[in-house]
């Protein structure tokens, strides 16, 4: 739902960098939600006085407000602090391989605007900024806002991220992405945002565990099936990115040491075996040899040209080796994550990106793989399921990143 903020006393600010008191309690409020002061020291374990001062600081700035819109046991109507809905504005970014989502929203994270896209990131990083760039100012302009009132961007990105530096390191799919200056490039045409840049999937874990099923879940993995394939990694509710950012890239582990070259230069890698291009390309292949009408049927529908789209209908119709297609392709990504349920032990495994809306057999061969290779303990708690956010996951994710990163530690 799109919903509408008050513009009206608008604050335009530069970046800041608060106390580690101060961004302390904007995590807590950012995760928590609204609450008193009362509240808000019992979180973060402060005293009444200091968190008196810290809150007044943040009023003072102009981040929060006091509103008594929450009433207690007693019938009265505490004042409770929360983000002051127009001190900047903020745009979290979805970028994938063949598609981009942006939203645009209010410092409370309310979307005010959102815009989707095809686009190939092999055709560049300028070229690909310049368009969401020209995104953002054309919703700038439909509110009647000024570039300067951006304090955050997130961006999600399908490749390895150094995070720190906000920079994308070799990415496999995105040639001359290596190292390109994301942050300065954004900051030129919007000098008042932190540019704050992630994996993709990480990023969809963040949405889930903000706004979807992972809000009830600390220690959870998201897995992305699309061009790629990847994995998120929540750990004590927190977003595990390992020593150089790339932990979860899981779609270069070997599933099958006599497997196709990986576009890695490895061989056998999962994303070689059962990520989208290669459900396609086996299909293409029976296709050719004359072993599936309903495939053949679909390849002459689209001027032959085939994706997991097609695949997924023509399995729908009870073509054999559609079917066979799928479950394979299942069964080898639930084996790998088998690995993973025995190490982490996580309580929750959400399957999701374009290909993982092709039925019910694909999810239920994933479970397959995973059950059939995981000790008992270890799944005894575990859910399985696809996503409930579908595409939202990313783009939701993106403005919780750029929402939880506005803010830099004084040093």
């Amino acid at each position: 739902m799109i919903a509408q903020s008050s513009k009206s006393s608008l604050i335009h600010t530069s970046p800041i960098a608060l106390d580690p008191s101060k961004v302390r309690a904007l995590i807590a409020l950012r995760k928590f939600g609204a609450m008193s002061r009362t509240d808000l020291a019992d979180r973060m374990g402060y005293s009444r006085s200091t968190i008196t001062t810290i809150s007044q600081d943040l009023i003072d700035l102009g981040i929060v407000e006091e509103i008594g819109d929450a009433v207690s046991n007693g019938g009265r109507r505490p004042r409770v602090l929360n983000f002051r809905a127009n001190y900047g504005y903020i745009v979290g970014i979805d970028l994938g391989a063949t598609s981009l989502d942006l939203v645009f929203a209010d410092f409370n994270g309310i979307i005010l605007e959102r815009a989707s896209t095809i686009l190939d990131v092999r055709q560049g990083a300028a070229l690909t900024l310049n368009i969401i760039r020209d995104l953002i100012i054309d919703m700038l302009n439909n509110q009647n806002l000024p570039p300067t009132c951006l304090v955050a961007i997130g961006l999600g990105v399908p490749g390895p991220v150094d995070f720190h530096a906000g920079l994308l390191i070799a990415p496999p799919i995105m040639p001359g992405w290596d190292a390109y200056p994301i942050r300065a490039f954004f900051r030129e045409s919007f000098p008042n945002a932190v540019v704050t840049v992630d994996n993709d999937v990480n990023v969809m874990a963040l949405g889930e565990l903000r706004a979807g099923a992972g809000i009830e879940h600390e220690n959870f993995i998201f897995v992305k099936v699309g061009t790629g394939i990847g994995c998120g990694i929540v750990c004590r509710g927190e977003i595990y990115r390992g020593a150089d950012g790339c932990a979860g890239d899981i779609g270069h582990i070997c599933a099958d040491k006599n497997g196709p070259v990986c576009h890695c230069g490895n061989v056998g890698c999962l994303e070689a075996i059962a990520a989208g291009p290669p459900i396609a390309r086996r299909a293409i292949e029976a296709v050719h040899a004359g072993r599936s009408p309903i495939l053949s049927k679909y390849y002459q529908m689209t001027d032959s040209r085939l994706t997991s789209v097609e695949v997924s209908r023509a399995a729908a119709e009870g073509d054999a080796i559609a079917n066979e297609i799928i479950r394979d392709s299942g069964r080898a990504i639930g084996e790998v994550l088998a690995g993973l349920v025995n190490f982490f032990n996580p309580t929750m495994i959400l399957i999701g990106g374009g290909v993982s809306g092709i039925g019910h057999l694909f999810l239920s061969s994933i479970r397959g793989g995973i059950l059939q290779r995981s000790l008992p303990l270890s799944t005894r708690n575990l859910r399985i399921d696809t996503t409930s956010m579908k595409q939202d996951a990313g783009v939701i994710g993106a403005l919780m990143l750029a929402l939880e990163h506005v803010f830099m530690v004084k040093t």
